[in-house]
């Protein structure tokens, strides 16, 4: 019967999102309250799971999952969209696509793409992304013949690998609050995980992509770029010097690096070592983030025609509606484990033998596909298979890594950013699919091989033990 719950759970989560347009949001809180009630009803006349055994039961349970969500992430993710406001306004994130261009030429321009792409994606949300590259890869393309649907496809993963992978982005937060994992040592795994997937179905299969299409002789429209190269090369005019480039990436590098200290320390240092101490607060996420900000408005200052403030609050709005959909998510997924959902999907598919890391991918990869929001999928399975994750043979960090590569790819049209690449881009639907939907598939596919991979020796590599 919790099965059937389950699954009328998530039909009726589709019909909101798809069919009736509801705010994912709402969506999800009305999902989790529904599923709530229906578990509740399943155990009339017999004996339900501890602290959830009545109405009440499940608005606590809603309203705490909900908040602890938020408690986990809430901090630096807000800060983490700051971080990027800094880096896009003072030109620096436009230094960096420049410099990587420059290093690898015209006929290698899908590296540098990906490249940019995954080094913005992790402070720059990915409609930001599209936007800000949009018009300098269409020139591109124009100029070099380079396809316009490899082009949006390589951004495209490389920015969603590092969203659903590594930090600050909201995704990754709230898996690894979910499965109670340190977060120095997964970002530090889950960095290189995306690497790998962005270089399979941001470079690879995208080249393979452009090699298609230059075979067939297919041809892009670019009859509308000439007004806005005018109205781009009027505001250029105007604005500050750009940062450069390694300026841009420190902002970058330097809460990473207090992070990674904080995380990595305790492997190196004695416990009882004030340097020690110093380094875990220091590394702290929230702490490292804060610092970050503080660096990043002071070294971008110079450079920027907005005042600090006006930036910091545009980013604090951007960021409202994601809070809310990571926190319902957090709400709907710890009502599946509450009720006993998440155990009875994870023994359903252990019973097929499943192993536990694709278990995780296959569970995120099905929400994904049904809900088409990587955020809502990452989330919700997380609390799914924590308890299984916890109880295996296998690192919780892997089981973390491989919960996230299910977020990446196979988007389709109920997903916003399919639209999202199809609309910036000029692609149409066919050619978005082949960019981009099955690129984020190879790339997500990889991350969980790769990630297998590094299973076989957990016992040998810091942190996974």
């Amino acid at each position: 019967m919790l099965l059937l719950v389950f699954l009328i759970s998530i039909a009726v989560l589709l019909l909101c999102i798809i069919k009736i347009k509801l705010n994912p949001f709402v969506a999800l809180l009305v999902c989790a309250y529904g599923t709530g009630l229906m578990a509740l009803a399943t155990y009339a006349g017999s004996t339900a799971p501890e602290g959830f055994a009545s109405f009440a039961d499940v608005t606590v349970c809603v309203t705490n999952n909900f908040g602890s969500t938020l408690g986990s992430i809430g901090i630096v993710t807000g800060l983490g969209v700051m971080l990027g406001m800094f880096m896009y306004e003072s030109g620096g994130i436009d230094s960096i696509v420049d410099k990587v261009l420059n290093a690898v030429g015209p006929k290698r321009s899908q590296y540098a793409i990906a490249v940019a792409g995954f080094i913005t994606g992790i402070p720059v949300f990915g409609d930001v992304v599209y936007i800000m590259f949009a018009p300098m890869l269409r020139v591109l393309s124009r100029k070099t013949g380079y396809s316009m649907a490899a082009y949006g496809g390589a951004l495209a993963v490389a920015t969603t690998c590092t969203f659903a992978l590594v930090l600050p982005t909201a995704p990754p937060l709230a898996v690894a609050a979910a499965m109670d994992i340190n977060v120095g040592v997964f970002f530090f795994y889950a960095l290189i995980a995306a690497f790998v997937g962005m270089f399979a179905g941001g470079i690879l299969y995208t080249s393979f992509v452009n090699r298609q299409d230059q075979k067939a002789g297919k041809t892009w429209d670019f009859s509308d770029l000439d007004s806005q190269l005018e109205k781009t090369a009027a505001a250029d005019a105007n604005r500050k010097p750009k940062m450069g480039a390694l300026a841009a990436i420190s902002i970058l590098l330097v809460p990473i690096v207090l992070i990674l200290l904080g995380s990595f320390s305790a492997f190196l240092l004695p416990e009882d070592s004030s340097v020690l101490k110093v380094l875990a607060f220091l590394g702290d996420k929230n702490v490292a983030m804060t610092i970050g900000v503080l660096y990043g408005a002071f070294i971008s200052r110079p450079h920027l025609n907005r005042s600090i403030t006006e930036i910091m609050n545009d980013g604090a709005d951007k960021i409202g509606l994601v809070l809310l959909i990571t926190g319902a998510g957090g709400a709907y997924g710890g009502v599946l484990k509450a009720c006993g959902i998440a155990n009875v999907i994870t023994d359903g598919l252990q019973g097929f033998h499943m192993p536990v890391l694709v278990m995780c991918f296959v569970i995120a990869q099905v929400l994904r596909i049904a809900t088409g929001s990587t955020t809502v999928a990452l989330t919700t399975t997380a609390a799914i298979v924590s308890t299984a994750a916890a109880a295996s043979a296998v690192s919780p960090i892997l089981c973390a890594i491989a919960v996230c590569a299910g977020g990446i790819g196979l988007s389709l049209p109920n997903d916003s950013g399919f639209w999202a690449v199809s609309r910036f881009f000029h692609l149409n639907e066919v050619d978005t699919i082949r960019g981009w939907t099955i690129g984020g598939f190879v790339a997500g596919l990889t991350v969980l091989l790769f990630t297998c991979v590094l299973s076989l020796f957990q016992g040998f590599l810091p942190g996974l033990v």
